[in-house]
């Protein structure tokens, strides 16, 4: 039997844990599937929580488990029925939320998730995109927004940000975001039209009638940024509460429908006081949505940001870094 190195999460852990690094056997695939040599993988605040089981009502994964959400790889064998791709094929994706896998040397994944990478973007700059960018293209779907209208995304100044900002920009939106100065010029030359420094202005008293809002940043704003939502207006949010939407969005069954309606409930009595939409978004995979974020990056030549780079060894020590906030970019793990 072949083996695979790969990082293990063995339980929950609410204070975060330690994943173990270990030979595991290369998976199989079925006909669908691709089996994808990974290069490099991006990590992100999702693994730490789903460390610390902030997401098993969502996703409620069984141990071991393969961590790692996204990944750029080459395709070193395909399933019978697989069309789109060839062996040799540079790919990335968001690994499947019931199958992910990505912090490991070989992973088993649907064609449909995947999608190839654009030539002038490095392996590690590269895993730097499906999650994000599929966040905020997923984001803007539920938005359906209109060209012309204004998109307030909340400390667009990380990862998220480097990819919601072009492709706002894409939707012919006006764009504005808020955080440190410092950041300022970076977002500015991504295409962002307007930049708030929040230690100088307080993004509450200088806008009004945003048409959306992507929340970055969760309870301690999200009731700030219902006030310069629009009347009719709709906030996408990353880091609130699901609601009954949400569950009934992604097929979940009626009792998480019933726990998830009440679990949401305040920010949907927020949104409902100026006939505002509240919407929690947790990023599915995507291999369409992925080619057309490929489509733009070419297009605009968009440049992927890498914040720092670790070893599969070292992968405790990257997931405290994102742990810890303030990064510049992506922390990456170079398989």
């Amino acid at each position: 039997m072949i083996y695979l190195k790969a990082a293990i999460l063995n339980g929950y852990d609410k204070k975060g844990c330690d994943l173990v690094v270990k030979d595991i056997p290369i998976p199989d695939i079925n006909d669908q599937e691709v089996l994808v040599k990974i290069h490099t993988a991006g990590v992100n605040p999702l693994d730490n929580m789903i460390i610390r089981g902030d997401v098993k009502m969502i996703v409620p994964y069984k141990f071991p488990l393969v961590m790692g959400n996204e990944f750029v790889g080459v395709i070193d064998k395909v399933g019978a029925s697989v069309s789109k791709y060839s062996v040799g094929d540079r790919v990335y994706g968001r690994m499947p939320l019931s199958k992910i896998g990505a912090f490991a040397q070989f992973a088993a994944i649907n064609q449909n998730a995947i999608a190839k990478v654009p030539d002038y973007l490095s392996d590690e700059e590269a895993a730097c995109v499906p999650l994000t960018a599929l966040t905020a293209l997923q984001a803007l779907e539920l938005m359906n927004p209109k060209e012309g209208e204004t998109i307030f995304i909340s400390g667009g100044t990380g990862s998220l940000g480097a990819m919601a900002i072009p492709l706002g920009k894409s939707y012919g939106l006006t764009v504005i975001t808020n955080g440190s100065a410092i950041n300022k010029d970076r977002v500015l030359a991504l295409g962002v039209d307007r930049f708030i420094d929040y230690k100088t202005e307080d993004y509450t008293k200088v806008l009004s009638d945003v048409d959306y809002v992507l929340d970055t940043l969760g309870e301690r704003e999200l009731a700030k940024e219902f006030g310069i939502l629009k009347n009719g207006g709709k906030l996408v949010s990353l880091r609130g509460m699901p609601n009954g939407e949400f569950a009934l969005r992604t097929g979940m069954p009626v009792l998480k429908r019933l726990l998830l309606k009440i679990a949401g409930r305040k920010y949907d009595k927020m949104a409902s006081k100026k006939n505002q939409k509240y919407y929690f978004i947790f990023v599915h995979e995507d291999g369409k949505g992925l080619e057309r974020i490929s489509d733009i990056f070419t297009e605009r030549h968009i440049e992927a940001s890498v914040d720092e780079m670790f070893s599969l060894d070292d992968v405790n020590k990257a997931l405290q870094k994102v742990a810890a906030g303030k990064s510049k970019g992506k922390t990456i793990i170079n398989i």
